[in-house]
């Protein structure tokens, strides 16, 4: 069985500043990622190499052993909430419709099932009721659970979620990792990028442990460990100890 994501020397720059240096990994179908790491350790910014969103220096990346656009049907990514218009004038069921779209053949328009399917995506997140509100007039948890909705609405075997938590209510929080959850259980493999180690722990499978370089990547109990923690957090991991984040 091929790697769901295989990554090989993956670098990438900013204005001349290599933000990610030399990442190579692989992760099997079926797993619930973490990347974890320091502010401006890269997260977002490999993430969205890893995809195609922004270019690479160098380094290859595939994808169930394809490029990504072999494969671009099978993936679904949810951007942060900061990168996402709010104003937008669309209904929290259209927002949800659009991830019917890679399923539709050329020039052809969602119809009654595609609806009926975005619909069922909307109650499995809870936000059914919410179905003919404008996406600006929500909560940051209930946005949050739309997109999550138009994400499941793709069908897709691979979930790329960047800070789905950040701003969010603790009720939409425990909905979306129950979710996510259930999706690995389906053998769907799901990668998060988070911030808040103190719930690592409770929410992966497996950590990608990022300071620009890779520090360190596997099993939670492999990667969450003071001495490689350290290695990425440096003079922050004596803060991290005195506000309680327990390693």
């Amino acid at each position: 069985m091929d790697a769901a994501i295989s990554i090989k020397d993956l670098h990438v720059s900013y204005y001349g500043s290599e933000a990610v240096k030399g990442v190579s990994l692989s992760v099997d179908p079926g797993k619930l990622v973490g990347i974890i790491g320091p502010n401006g350790a890269g997260k977002s910014t490999f993430l969205k190499a890893m995809l195609n969103l922004i270019p690479r220096d160098k380094g290859e990346v595939k994808i169930l052993g394809k490029s990504i656009k072999d494969v671009r049907k099978k993936i679904a990514y949810v951007p942060q909430r900061s990168d996402i218009d709010w104003d937008f004038p669309i209904t929290v069921l259209d927002a949800v419709l659009i991830g019917t779209y890679p399923h539709l053949k050329v020039f052809h328009r969602p119809k009654k099932k595609e609806k009926q399917w975005a619909f069922a995506c909307l109650e499995r997140v809870g936000m059914q009721e919410f179905s003919k509100r404008q996406i600006g007039e929500l909560s940051g948890g209930q946005q949050q659970r739309v997109f999550l909705a138009r994400a499941l609405a793709q069908q897709a075997d691979l979930f790329f979620l960047d800070e789905p938590f950040v701003g969010v209510d603790v009720s939409s929080e425990e909905t979306i990792v129950s979710i996510l959850k259930e999706l690995c259980t389906q053998g769907k493999t799901v990668v998060v990028v988070h911030h808040d180690l103190s719930k690592a722990n409770d929410y992966f499978n497996e950590l990608i442990l990022l300071n620009k370089e890779l520090i360190g990547f596997g099993t939670v109990e492999e990667v969450f460990k003071p001495e490689v923690i350290e290695k990425a957090y440096k003079g922050q991991f004596a803060f991290m100890k005195e506000i309680g984040v327990s390693i």
